[in-house]
C-alpha cells in the first residue's frame, strides 16, 4: 500500500495504484487483422482497368467474388472511407461499402475477460462491435514503463521515450505502468490473459515514474509535449501531485492546442482536495467506481473531476509476465484514455474538445443529476460514445470545396507542372489527390496542396487535370480544367533512365530530434528534369534543380518505420526511382 511522500525540495508525485498480486499463466499473441472494402466492377468495365484503379489508390486485392463482380480490398483503416468515394468516382464500380463483421453475440476467448468486470460495466462488448481502435489513434502511457515482452502487450508497443535515463529503454522499472498499459490497451481475443479496452491501439511508453515510486514534474511535462510532437492525441498520467504547477499547466494546454487530450487520475487519498495534472483547465480527471457504481472510498473528489471510471478490483497485466489485480483511480484514468482512443478510431476529425464533448456527454450519469462532484459528467460508456462519434461522421454530408490557382485553364504546358491551389472543408480536409485523363497520378498536401506533374510522358494535345480533396466523412470535393500539352522534340533519341540515389537518411537509419534533411543525388546523360521526394507515397518536394534536398519534420510523423522514395525524370520521361525505409523514435 503506498503512501504519501513529501519532499521540500522538489515536487514530486504518488503512483495512483493499489494492488494484489495473482500471477497467472499466458501464451504468444497474433497478429492484427487488416481493414477491408468490397467494391463491385461495373458491368462492362475491363478488370484491368479496376484493377488499375484500384493499385493506384494503395490497396490491394485480398480475394474476389467472381459471380458477383466484386473485390475485397485490404485498405488502410484511416483512409477506407476516402478510398470508397474515390473508387466509385472513377466510374468503374458500382458500389464500395465495408467489409462487414457479423458474431453470435460471443465475447472475446481471452481465457480472463469474465473476470474485468470493469468491461462490462463501460459496455466494452458493444463497443467493440462498431471499433477495436485503430493503428493510427496510440495512447501514451506516462508511467513506470511497460514490460516490452509481456505477451499481451509486447504486440501493442511502439517506441517512446525514458525521461528517466534519457534512453529508448522504456521497460517497467516499478510495475505500475505495466499495469496501467494492460488496462487500456492489451491484446484483445487473442486466446490468453486479459482484454484491454482499446487493444488495436498502439501504446507509447514514457517512463517518468521511478522504481522509488516518484516522479518529478519537469518529466510529467517533458512526457506531455513529446508525446504531442509524436501525434499521439490521448496521453494517460496515472499519477498526481498535491501542488499546482504553472509548468504542468503549460504541457498541458501545448497539448490540447496540438488536439491532444490529457487523461488523469483523480489519486486515492478518499478526500477532495485536488491532485495535479488532474486538476488543471484541460485535463480529464476521472475518479473511481465500484461494480455498483457507487463512488470507491480510495477515491479522490470534488468540482474539478470530470469523468469516472470502474477503479476496484481490475485485473490486468503484471510486469512479471503473468496477470495482477488492482484497485486504484489509477486504472479508472487509463479505462477513460482507452475509451477516447476508440472514439478518434472511429472519427479522428474530432477536436480535442469534440472528443471530450463526446465522452461526458455520453457517460451514464449514475449520480445527482447532470454535473456532480463525484463522478463528474458521469461514468464513461465506451458503446455510447463510439456511436455518437460515428453518428457525428456520417452526419457530415458537406464536401469539401477545392479551386485550383495554377496552371491556368486554357493554357499550354510542357515538362514538369505545378498543380496549386488551396481545399476548404466545414470540418476539416484529409487529404488531396491530382488525377490526370481520369487516372490517379499522386497524393498532395490537404489544405493548400502543390502537386506535380511530370507531362514530358503525356501525348501533345488537350488533358483534363482533376483535384478531388476528401473530408473525414469520405465526402469528396473536385476542381478540373482543361490544358494543353506542347509537343516536346528531344534533341537526340534518349532512352536512359537518370541515376538516382538517397544519400541521407541511409536506409536503416533511426532518426532523432525535429527536422532531418533528405538529400538526394541525380544525374542524367542528358540531363535530370525533375526529382520528386515521397514520404510514405505522400509527395513533399518537387524540383527542378540541384541541390535536390527536402526538410522533413519528423516530430510531426508518427514513431516508427517510414519509406523515403525519390523519383527523378529527364525531359524525355525516362525515371527511375530509389527508395530508403528510416525509423523515427
Amino acid at each position: 500500500m503506498c503512501t504519501e511522500h513529501h519532499n521540500k525540495l522538489t515536487k514530486v508525485i504518488l503512483l495512483a495504484a493499489l494492488f494484489i498480486p495473482c500471477t497467472l499463466l499466458f501464451a504468444a499473441p497474433p497478429t492484427e487483422p487488416q481493414v477491408r472494402i468490397l467494391v463491385q466492377k461495373t458491368k462492362g468495365s475491363a478488370a484491368q482497368a479496376a484493377s488499375s484503379a484500384i493499385a493506384g489508390h494503395g490497396a490491394a486485392i485480398h480475394a474476389q467474388i467472381p459471380q458477383l463482380g466484386v473485390y475485397v480490398l485490404s485498405v488502410p483503416q484511416s483512409a477506407a472511407n476516402g478510398l470508397m468515394h474515390s473508387l466509385t468516382n472513377t466510374g468503374l464500380f458500382t458500389f464500395a461499402e465495408p467489409d462487414g463483421a457479423a458474431r453470435g453475440g460471443s465475447v472475446p476467448n481471452d481465457p480472463y475477460f469474465t473476470s474485468q468486470w470493469h468491461l462490462g460495466a463501460v459496455n466494452a462488448v458493444a463497443a467493440w462491435d462498431i471499433s477495436v481502435g485503430q493503428s493510427s489513434v496510440p495512447i501514451a502511457m506516462i508511467d513506470s514503463g511497460v514490460n516490452p515482452s509481456h505477451p499481451d502487450l509486447q504486440s501493442r508497443l511502439i517506441p517512446g521515450w525514458s525521461f528517466l535515463t534519457s534512453s529508448s529503454n522504456t521497460s517497467d522499472v516499478l510495475g505500475h505502468g505495466t499495469a496501467t498499459a494492460g488496462t487500456a490497451g492489451a491484446a484483445g481475443n487473442n486466446g490468453i490473459g486479459v482484454a484491454g479496452l482499446s487493444w488495436a491501439n498502439p501504446i507509447m511508453p514514457l517512463v517518468v515514474l521511478s522504481s522509488s515510486d516518484y516522479a518529478t514534474y519537469s518529466d510529467i511535462a517533458s512526457a506531455i509535449t513529446y508525446a504531442a510532437d509524436h501525434g499521439v492525441r490521448v496521453i494517460n498520467v496515472s499519477i498526481g501531485g498535491s501542488t499546482a504547477s504553472s509548468t504542468l499547466q503549460s504541457a498541458v494546454n501545448y497539448a490540447w492546442g496540438k488536439g491532444a487530450v490529457v487523461f488523469a487520475s483523480a489519486m486515492n487519498n478518499g478526500g477532495s482536495a485536488p491532485y495535479y495534472p488532474a486538476a488543471c483547465d484541460n485535463v480529464v480527471a476521472v475518479s473511481a467506481t465500484e461494480p455498483g457504481d457507487t463512488l470507491a472510498g480510495f477515491s479522490n473528489y470534488g468540482s474539478w473531476i470530470d469523468l469516472a471510471a470502474p477503479g476496484d478490483n481490475i485485473l490486468t497485466t503484471d510486469n512479471g509476465g503473468g496477470y495482477s489485480t488492482w484497485y486504484g483511480t489509477s486504472f479508472s484514468s487509463p479505462i477513460a484514455a482507452a475509451a477516447a482512443a476508440l472514439v478518434l478510431s472511429v472519427n479522428p476529425a474530432l477536436s480535442a474538445q469534440g472528443l471530450v464533448d463526446v465522452l461526458e456527454k455520453n457517460a451514464d450519469d449514475i449520480g445527482a443529476p447532470g454535473f456532480d462532484q463525484y463522478f463528474g459528467w458521469g461514468r464513461v460508456n465506451a458503446y455510447r460514445s463510439v456511436v455518437a462519434a460515428l453518428s457525428s461522421v456520417s452526419s457530415d454530408t458537406i464536401a469539401p470545396s477545392v479551386a485550383i490557382f495554377t496552371p491556368a485553364a486554357g493554357g499550354t504546358v510542357s515538362g514538369t507542372v505545378s498543380v496549386t491551389g488551396s481545399a476548404t472543408d466545414n470540418i476539416g480536409v484529409a487529404r488531396a489527390e491530382l488525377w490526370i485523363d481520369g487516372q490517379f497520378n499522386s497524393s498532395c498536401s490537404s489544405a493548400t496542396f502543390n502537386c506535380s506533374w511530370n507531362s514530358a510522358g503525356s501525348v501533345a494535345g488537350t488533358h483534363t487535370i482533376t483535384v478531388n480533396a476528401y473530408d473525414a466523412a469520405g465526402n469528396v470535393g473536385s476542381a478540373s480544367e482543361s490544358l494543353s500539352v506542347a509537343a516536346i522534340a528531344p534533341k537526340v533519341a534518349d532512352t536512359q533512365a537518370p541515376a538516382i540515389q538517397i544519400a541521407s537518411p541511409l536506409n536503416g537509419s533511426t532518426l532523432n530530434g525535429s527536422v532531418t534533411t533528405v538529400s538526394v543525388s541525380a544525374s542524367d546523360n542528358v540531363g535530370v528534369a525533375q526529382v520528386s521526394i515521397y514520404i510514405d507515397g505522400v509527395q513533399k518536394a518537387s524540383l527542378t534543380s540541384a541541390p535536390y534536398t527536402y526538410s522533413w519534420n519528423i516530430k510531426k510523423s508518427s514513431s516508427g518505420a517510414h519509406t523515403i522514395t525519390a523519383k527523378a525524370w529527364d525531359a524525355a520521361g525516362n525515371a527511375s526511382t530509389a527508395t530508403s525505409t528510416v525509423t523515427v523514435r
